[in-house]
């Protein structure tokens, strides 16, 4: 039959004489031929591994398994482990004929009993066979006590509740000599201590000794050629007892003392030269690892592994990296010792063990060794792959940002990642640099020069080219003037001119990137105000874009040409520098946008790890205000105070879309949507009411009385006069407890924009800790919550907590604000929940 198969050229041909032998074996069942049932059985093993149906022929299988002779038995057992499996309901017809041959007098067919059950054992068989295998753990033949305990652990994951039927038999066979039986009952403890607590805590007790003494016989054992793989005595055994000690010892210190002597016995006298000696060291440092050992006993293990990375063997040094990186959450300070070869393998030629050495380099930086490390990183930065170029430069930038104390040390570093692979700076990494740049004003001369001159040594960086057209637009008088040196600089000699031209060679460049092009334009109208006398190159310069396909480009280029040429009055002062950078406000907004679903329960990160800098007399920058998760606003992990009205509780994205808010009209809250939101603001017509009160307008002096118009009189304002006074306090929360108000600001121009400032008042006689405030808002509204004033709240009301917040409403005019609230804190030492909903803001917001 097989060669028949074989023979086919077509796969037609080798399905035809599979049929014809199927057809020949049903007749053959059919006629319930004795002679050649097991050659029959052995036919149609093969044709089920070439993947043809063959569930016809499974009753056979237990005909077979049912005959007195061995060799039946063992072509049934055989086909019943291949063509039947737990979930066949054939099987449970089987379960009588595995109990007698379990208890068998032939040990040869008692073990193929147990290979079957241990392959294809259902919970219901292992439910009704476990005492015959229980029972087969204590025979005298090696061989049944290696295979019973091989199909205990199938028996032990099939119904965990059986595995304490199965620890005193487990832990008292690891007294035998036998190595199969060993490895196999190790193995089953293994197995035991994750099925069942109390064989953990058994195991613990009753089988540490044991598994020492295998460990040392195993390790000072003579040359035994049965076990010997390399010189090594039974590296299997080795691995499977260290694994074991790593799951007995973890968390618990007594039964960590008894195995410490054997591990360093094991981890200093193991070979090295030889991979089977490597493997087992490789588990011994796991296990060391894993257990409560001592200090002396993890700088052992972590000076293997510095052994590790010298290795030739790339699969070594890589496994070593993996495990130093684990090691670091133990002893940091034994695997800094080995910082030098960590380093060497940034460099290796493998990509895997460069990125792998990589991240453990990143791990290893800290506040003593980061100008040292980021040198040596920087200067491979230089001579790298363009493959790990990517990887290289974005950890360089976050370990600058990250450990910076020294602002002049940042710039330089900052410097000279930008010339040497500025192409794979990230925007948010050269936008902080700008930041710092703009709050530092005593290096601002410093960092235009050096710019200047990074430019014109490598101009084909993206990122270093706009960063230094920003600071020659902004700076440009301070490069020519050479103003602010420092001690360290010395003078170079640039013109006006060649400031110029600097820019009109990146315009030029760059003549496919809009926003390189874009500030190179915004930086030449600069340089208009503070070099006169290149005004009318730099219009020549900006009139080319005149006509650019580009719509940005094309509107810059006439509107800044309409500057220059006619308005000379207010040129100066419009092209001003830039005011300073709120460095707090962008590093908050930047761990926002890269933890934007961090939930409501977890702390944000504070502005250190989103990216601030340290200043130099080690102070750090607050903290941003936890960013709140909007889909986690129904969380109940706390006692709920509910307070004001609102939709159903569940309801909550109704609510957040605005469908299903509060009446206004009858909660006393802001006036209809009909209400003329522009009229409200230039205070033109009918007045908005509040609470049953007309609001009082402030535009004009203060003081000075507001004249009435009657509606459609026009009433000539100016709007850069103060219009908050439009907008009144409300209070926008109040239970029992808390008193919540509302101030708000409003910039002029800006009607989108409100800043809120809201004041927490405790009504209580008992001081509230862990005061946290929490708003959700419509997907049509933008938030930002700044950072509360405090997180304790005095008892009644002698003090408050301030917290800020920013709105911006993309649908202003047509759909009002609406917010949801959640103030957590809590009561002598207690957790508190109050939420609510707002929908009484003034119109117009």
């Amino acid at each position: 039959m097989i060669r028949a198969i074989r023979a086919s050229k077509t796969a037609a041909e080798e399905r035809a004489v599979v049929r014809r032998e199927c057809a020949a074996i049903r007749a053959a069942i059919s006629d319930n031929d004795q002679d050649y049932r097991h050659r029959n059985m052995a036919k149609l093993m093969f044709i089920h591994m070439l993947g043809y149906p063959t569930h016809f022929g499974q009753m056979e299988c237990l005909k077979l398994i049912a005959a007195s002779g061995f060799p039946e038995k063992r072509i049934g057992y055989l086909g019943l482990t291949l063509l039947l499996d737990e979930r066949q309901e054939v099987l449970m017809l089987v379960t009588n004929s595995l109990k007698q041959d379990l208890n068998h007098s032939n040990q040869f067919i008692v073990g193929l009993a147990l290979c079957a059950l241990g392959n294809i054992c259902s919970a219901e068989m292992a439910r009704d066979l476990a005492p015959e295998v229980e029972r087969l753990l204590q025979t005298r033949d090696p061989n049944t006590k290696k295979k019973a305990a091989l199909c205990s652990i199938r028996i032990v994951r099939k119904v965990p509740d059986l595995a304490e039927n199965f620890m005193g038999s487990a832990a008292s066979l690891l007294k035998e000599k036998h190595h199969g039986v060993l490895i196999s009952v190790v193995q089953l403890c293994t197995e035991l201590c994750k099925a069942s607590r109390e064989a953990l805590e058994y195991l613990r007790k009753h089988s540490v000794e044991g598994l020492v003494r295998i460990l040392r016989d195993v390790s000072n054992s003579s040359y035994a050629p049965e076990y010997d793989i390399a010189g090594i005595t039974d590296p299997f055994l080795h691995i499977r007892v260290l694994r074991l000690m790593r799951t007995l010892g973890q968390g618990d210190a007594d039964c960590s003392e008894h195995v410490n002597d054997i591990l360093a016995q094991v981890a200093t006298k193991t070979e090295s030269n030889k991979n089977a000696g490597n493997a087992i060291l490789y588990e011994c440092v796991e296990t060391i690892m894993g257990i409560e050992a001592t200090s002396g006993l993890r700088v052992l293990a972590i000076n293997i592994l510095g052994r590790f990375l010298s290795n030739r063997d790339n699969n070594i040094r890589y496994v070593a990296l993996n495990m130093l990186m684990k090691a670091m959450a133990v002893d940091t300070l034994a695997v800094q010792r080995h910082r030098v070869t960590i380093l060497e393998c940034v460099k290796d030629a493998d990509v895997s063990i460069r990125k792998r050495a990589l991240e453990l380099v990143y791990l290893l930086v800290n506040d003593m060794n980061v100008k040292p490390l980021t040198k040596e990183l920087v200067d491979y930065l230089e001579v790298s792959d363009d493959d790990f170029k990517e990887d290289l430069t974005a950890k360089i930038c976050s370990i600058v940002e990250k450990f910076s104390q020294d602002k002049l040390w940042y710039l330089d570093q900052m410097f000279k990642v930008l010339t040497l692979t500025g192409n794979f700076v990230k925007d948010d990494v050269w936008h902080a640099l700008i930041v710092l740049i703009s709050n530092a004003p005593e290096l601002q001369g410093y960092s235009v020069r050096s710019l200047y001159k990074a430019l014109q040594a490598s101009g084909t960086q993206e990122s270093l080219v706009r960063v230094a057209v920003w600071c020659i637009g902004e700076y440009g008088e301070m490069l020519v003037n050479n103003i602010s040196m420092l001690d360290v600089e010395e003078p170079i000699t640039v013109t006006e001119s060649d400031a110029v031209d600097a820019l009109e060679l990146a315009l030029k460049r760059y003549s496919v990137d809009v926003t390189t092009r874009a500030m190179c334009l915004v930086a030449l109208l600069k340089l208009s105000s503070r070099f006169p006398q290149t005004s009318k190159r730099i219009q020549a310069i900006v009139v080319q874009n005149k006509g650019n396909t580009v719509l940005e480009l094309q509107q810059r280029s006439i509107e800044f040409n309409s500057i220059i040429q006619r308005h000379q009055s207010i040129k100066s002062s419009l092209l001003e520098r830039m005011p300073v950078l709120d460095e707090a406000s962008y590093l908050l907004k930047r761990a926002a946008s890269s933890q934007a679903t961090v939930s409501l329960t977890k702390s944000a990160p504070s502005a250190a790890s989103g990216g601030s800098l340290k200043v130099p007399n080690g102070a750090v920058k607050p903290p941003p205000a936890p960013l709140a998760d909007l889909l986690d606003l129904s969380s109940d992990d706390a006692p709920v105070t509910t307070s004001a009205p609102s939709t159903a509780p569940n309801d909550f994205l109704q609510d957040l879309l605005g469908i299903g808010l509060i009446d206004t009209s009858t909660a006393g809250g802001a006036p209809s949507a009909s209400t003329d939101i522009l009229m409200d603001l230039l205070s033109i017509g009918s007045y908005p009411v509040q609470n049953g009160l007309p609001a009082t307008s402030n535009i004009g002096s203060p003081g000075q009385a507001v004249t009435k118009h009657a509606p459609g009189t026009p009433q000539v304002i100016d709007l850069l006069e103060d219009v908050n006074a439009a907008y009144p306090s409300i209070t926008a929360f109040q239970s029992a407890t808390l008193k919540m108000t509302f101030n708000f600001k409003k910039q002029p121009g800006k009607p989108q924009e409100t800043t809120m400032h809201a004041s927490f008042t405790n009504l209580t006689s008992v001081t509230l800790t862990n005061f946290m405030f929490q708003a959700a808002v419509p997907k049509f509204i933008q938030l930002r919550l700044d950072p509360a004033s405090s997180s304790t709240l005095p008892a009644s009301g002698n003090g408050s907590i301030t917290q800020s917040l920013s709105v911006t409403n993309n649908q202003h005019g047509q759909k009002p604000l609406a917010m949801r609230i959640r103030i957590s804190y809590k009561v002598n030492g207690e957790d508190r929940l109050e939420q609510g909903q707002i929908s009484n803001f003034p119109a117009g917001l």
